[in-house]
């Protein structure tokens, strides 16, 4: 397992590539959303997300962010993960796990990749392409949700600091587990595009 420095106040996202028994596809699926629902009661939960290459595929990536390092540590430690590793032992094997800080983790390439051209010196995409990423799929969010509820009559009523509060937590979770990574995905050549 890969180690970063950290302070105490940094974010700390996971990513952990397994591979799944092909026989048991609709347990891991269980397995994985259990998991889930097990971090999320954590103390400094930031979020968590899973996908797959494709239908065929037996790598899941898993990611998982939390708001600093003793979080972490205590989700990494706590009696519920232990015994969530061990009911998947029988069809889910573990093959990479990374950490990064910050809004990179977001931006990794897939752990199988990183596997295949390991030592090609490929690096986090620069903070301007994460925002232009970050952007392109944000604003278009935004625009469609707010549309949406601009046509609800009661809207124009509600105070403004809740109405924020209303959209940043329907959109965070959405651009959390959808289009952040389909924009990234789409946007993958760019994103790692070295300058010569």
């Amino acid at each position: 397992m890969e180690h970063v420095q950290t302070t105490p106040e940094q974010p700390i996202t996971v990513a952990v590539e397994r591979r799944v028994d092909a026989d048991h596809q609709a347990e891991a699926l269980a397995w994985v959303q259990t998991g889930t629902s097990l971090a999320s009661r954590m103390p400094g939960y930031l979020g968590s997300g899973w996908v797959r290459a494709d239908a065929s595929s037996s790598l899941w990536y898993t990611l998982y962010r939390f708001a600093d390092a003793g979080s972490l540590a205590a989700w990494e430690s706590s009696a519920e993960r232990h015994w969530w590793l061990r009911s998947g032992e029988e069809f889910v094997q573990d093959a990479r796990v990374e950490r990064r800080t910050g809004i990179e983790g977001w931006f990794d390439v897939p752990a199988s990749r990183v596997l295949e051209e390991e030592g090609s010196g490929r690096a986090v995409p620069p903070r301007w392409k994460q925002a232009v990423s970050i952007w392109l799929g944000f604003f278009p969010t935004n625009l469609v949700f707010t549309l949406l509820v601009s046509l609800l009559p009661a809207w124009g009523g509600v105070p403004l600091a809740l109405r924020v509060l209303i959209t940043t937590v329907v959109l965070t979770p959405v651009m959390t587990y959808l289009v952040l990574p389909l924009v990234t995905a789409r946007l993958r050549p760019w994103l790692e595009r070295q300058r010569p």
